[in-house]
């Protein structure tokens, strides 16, 4: 499968969301992102259950929720009965990683690791088994609009080759400071899964932004031994 693009909500226009999310469904779209921060795990407050919810209510779009929370334990299966269809939860707030995973996917949705941009992809070594997809943060998790962290594409890279040489059915997902002057170094990389906020909903049409981008990465894409599909 070719990869794919994931328009995040995070840069939109929360007074029209619904709006703005029509278009991007229109342009193609499959799956939106959308970043639950707590002011604590995190240093900013985003959305919450009652959001996601009703989101479920007016799109039929797939739904990637990242939580950057500090107690994923707790919340991760209550995103999934709100309405999401993929939950990730970083590594470095997970006391047991193995449980939340697993509990997410018992609810009914798959279940994704995130790193922030410091930590080593080796640290997902006995846990790459047990996730669908591992999100890499491109910038430090908490704000949108930060520039791409060069040295995160080399972390694609490892983790692509680790995945292939575990013969792993798992996604490689990448989110922040992604913008039409470096998706294609990304896509070439081996990200997957594809998280644009700013790039998309920051400043004109975000329907031609979406187009735009993902004409971009389908451009330099090559097939590679799987591409999971969302």
């Amino acid at each position: 499968m070719k990869p794919q693009l994931l328009p995040s909500i995070l840069a939109a226009d929360f007074a029209n969301l619904e709006a703005a999310i029509r278009k991007v469904e229109e342009a193609g779209a499959g799956t939106l992102h959308v970043d639950v921060m707590d002011g604590h795990f995190v240093p900013n407050l985003t959305v919450g259950l009652p959001v996601v919810k009703r989101l479920r209510e007016v799109t039929s779009l797939k739904m990637d929720v990242h939580l950057m929370i500090s107690n994923p334990e707790e919340m991760a299966v209550r995103f999934v009965e709100a309405g999401a269809d993929l939950v990730s939860v970083h590594y470095e707030a997970c006391r047991h990683l193995h449980q939340v995973l697993d509990d997410v996917r018992r609810a009914g949705a798959r279940p994704g690791i995130v790193l922030n941009p410091h930590s080593p992809v080796s640290l997902l070594e006995e846990a790459l088994a047990y996730c669908d997809y591992v999100l890499l943060m491109s910038v430090n998790p908490g704000f949108g609009g930060q520039a791409l962290i060069p040295n995160v594409l080399g972390k694609v890279r490892k983790l692509r080759k680790s995945i292939r040489s575990g013969k792993l059915d798992v996604a490689i997902e990448i989110d922040g400071g992604i913008h039409r002057g470096n998706v294609a170094a990304v896509v070439e990389a081996g990200a997957d899964w594809v998280v644009a906020g700013t790039a998309v909903f920051g400043s004109g049409d975000p329907a031609s932004n979406y187009k735009d981008l993902i004409g971009i990465m389908e451009e330099v894409w090559t097939p590679p031994q799987g591409v999971i599909q969302i």
